[in-house]
């Protein structure tokens, strides 16, 4: 059973709190410096990481990601992407996206094709994350029925994620906007400022006991007690089996999803941390949150686990906040952001120091020096690298150097794993792109380690094909 902190524990956690405008230089380099006292296998420099890349992917990942380095395409592909299935047609558009953007950055659709694709991940030391591209934003909801064809589909998830064994101590994404409409979300967020939701009478719902919540109507608190005991069958599903990180949204909807969060946590967290919530660094209130968090968790009795991401959203929350002139909720620069990372990533670590039975995180980033310096920090603090309490995240089909030298030098790294039909991962396709321009736009090392390694291959096959001509 979960304990309470040791007093001493405690006492650096708040001192860890305090540190919300500034890190120690001790601990923390200057933004673009390198760590010297990073290991110094962790380059991410040599091209042998893609060594186990086909011909084929190398040429392929190599083209899409040039055509991701032109903004104007970024920025407008949905659109494009549209028009060219009107003029294509359906099946053609399927034929010319399927071996270039789809096959870059999803699994597959059928059984026998994310079977593949996680064997062949598995085979690199790497950990499948999968993730059903399905979420709705405001406007797009669609009724009850969706909702349930969503929790079959999410339940599946938990099935494979769990029965193929295809890695261990599997993960799965899961956006609550799947299960729950971002209208309520958005009320329930704007009730939170004056009302206090008590977690318990939150799982009492999920249990099917019929709750009144102050502030909704009848048919918005039905709805309300539907999509709680939706996600309280995801809990039950994947408890003792498969943890399940819940996705950060927009902000005006976030309060919403991590009180949810936190009640299926109090739940299903008592001996392990199964339930996971996202904490997005890119937001100014980002450190004050997961202290809150860390505190509920002390004060509620139960296991925390985090995804620490930058953030996805920026232009949009920007956008937003100008136009309904309050102040703009995102970090004003990307040094601001990095610092923000890293103290977040600072509380965390030592709290797994102290209790890695109790606290979990992946540190889901692209960014090379957070990922040194996640490193560097577990080495210090005596964490094993193997451990279930720490563990890195990307995407698939993005940043492979890093995940690749992370896995054989035997980190835990995941890949979060999109699946399904070209049409239904379209608009995640569209979306994630959009959200993570700038990373798409600064992948130039990448671009370059693989036309080395495409190079170096082209070199072996003429030398190749020379000594054989003079034998």
């Amino acid at each position: 059973m979960y304990t309470l902190l040791r007093p001493h524990v405690l006492h650096r956690f708040m001192s860890l709190r305090h540190m919300s405008m500034a890190e120690p230089q001790s601990l923390v380099a200057k933004c673009g410096v390198r760590d010297p006292t990073a290991p110094a296998f962790l380059t991410f420099e040599d091209p042998r990481a893609f060594k186990v890349k086909s011909f084929w992917e190398i040429i392929r990942a190599l083209g899409v990601f040039r055509l991701c380095s032109f903004p104007v395409l970024v920025n407008n592909c949905g659109k494009l992407m549209t028009f060219t299935k009107m003029v294509l047609g359906e099946r053609a558009f399927s034929m010319v996206l399927r071996p270039s953007v789809y096959a870059q950055f999803v699994a597959g659709e059928t059984e026998r094709e994310i079977a593949e694709s996680m064997q062949k991940m598995s085979s690199l030391g790497l950990r499948p994350m999968l993730a059903i591209p399905i979420e709705e934003d405001l406007g797009e909801s669609t009724g009850e029925r969706r909702y349930e064809d969503n929790l079959v589909a999410m339940l599946e998830c938990i099935h494979m994620s769990h029965s193929k064994g295809w890695s261990e101590n599997p993960m799965m994404q899961l956006k609550i906007t799947a299960l729950l409409s971002p209208e309520l979300c958005v009320k329930l967020t704007s009730l939170l400022r004056t009302e206090r939701y008590d977690l318990n009478l939150l799982v009492k719902a999920m249990e099917g006991e019929e709750i009144t919540f102050s502030g909704l109507s009848e048919s918005e608190n039905t709805h309300f007690l539907c999509g709680l005991q939706r996600l309280n069958k995801i809990g039950e599903a994947s408890a003792n089996k498969v943890r399940v990180l819940v996705d950060a949204e927009y902000t005006y909807i976030n309060p919403a999803l991590s009180l949810i969060t936190m009640a299926m946590m109090k739940k299903f967290n008592q001996q392990s941390a199964w339930i996971w919530n996202t904490y997005q660094c890119y937001l100014k209130e980002s450190r004050n949150l997961l202290c809150d968090a860390i505190q509920t968790s002390v004060d509620q009795v139960f296991c925390l686990g985090i995804k620490l991401v930058r953030g996805a959203y920026m232009d949009k929350e920007r956008n937003l906040a100008e136009k309904e002139k309050r102040t703009d909720p995102i970090h004003e620069s990307w040094e601001n952001t990095n610092e923000s990372y890293n103290g977040c990533l600072e509380i965390m670590l030592n709290l797994i120091c102290e209790k890695p039975e109790h606290y979990m995180i992946i540190v889901a980033t692209h960014n090379e020096e957070s990922v040194r310096r996640a490193v560097t920090r577990m080495l210090e603090l005596g964490i094993d690298k193997d451990s279930s309490s720490v563990c890195f995240g990307q995407l698939l089909g993005m940043c492979d150097h890093v995940s690749l030298t992370l896995a054989q030098h035997g980190f835990s790294v995941y890949k979060s794993v999109p699946y399904g039909t070209v049409d239904n991962t379209l608009p995640y396709l569209v979306r994630r792109a959009q959200e993570n321009r700038t990373v798409l736009q600064g992948i130039r090392k990448e671009r370059d380690l693989l036309r080395q390694e495409l190079c170096r291959r082209i070199r072996e096959k003429i030398t190749g094909a020379k000594k054989n001509t003079q034998k």
